[in-house]
């Protein structure tokens, strides 16, 4: 007997296409006045409802690597948050989506760095290049803070904002001659 073929799964870009058709569709019918527009509303509450149940239990009977493994991936990921069942915390997925998008950042001749959360805000240390802070003019700054927040926002829906946090000024040089002791006569 031959062996079926596994189905064709949807490439990512094709996935986030039928994301956003299927908000337009949403909007549309959100928008429509009358009893069919709100039966076609509910009817899509209840089957998300359904799904997320679903996909609750298939999580309840993951093992710890699969369960990570079903986290990392983005769709699932994104679903897991959408119905509360992410098995991390969202500072921890907040902490991945920076550290995801570090050698980017890196590669512009900045940094980004995890610093935490405060509240219900993420806190990032975000560099740009040539050593100076967020603050300096030079364009691109602004596109990687952007980018830093949406990443962090879209992975963690739970937080409410993203801010920088003031980088530490360097240590001040001190020459070696005033560290030694010096010795009484």
């Amino acid at each position: 007997m031959a062996e079926a073929a596994a189905p064709a799964r949807l490439a990512d870009p094709d996935v986030e296409a039928r994301l956003a058709r299927l908000d337009a569709l949403l909007e549309e019918v959100g928008s429509a006045p009358g009893p069919a527009a709100r039966a076609a509303t509910d009817a899509v509450r209840l089957l998300t409802e359904v799904y997320g149940e679903a996909l609750a239990r298939v999580l309840d009977q993951a093992d710890g690597p699969l369960a990570e493994r079903l986290a990392d991936d983005e769709l699932l990921g994104h679903l897991l948050v959408l119905h509360d069942i992410h098995p991390e915390p969202p500072e921890q997925r907040a902490a991945r989506a920076v550290e995801r998008l570090r050698p980017a950042v890196r590669e512009r001749g900045g940094d980004v760095e995890w610093a935490g959360v405060d509240g219900d805000v993420a806190r990032v240390r975000l560099t740009s290049g040539g050593g100076c802070g967020s603050g300096c003019g030079g364009g691109g700054g602004g596109d990687v803070s952007t980018a830093v927040r949406e990443a962090v926002l879209a992975m963690a829906p739970e937080l409410t904002a993203v801010e920088p946090v003031p980088q530490a000024p360097a240590p001040a040089f001190v020459p070696l001659s005033t560290l030694k002791r010096r010795s009484s006569p």
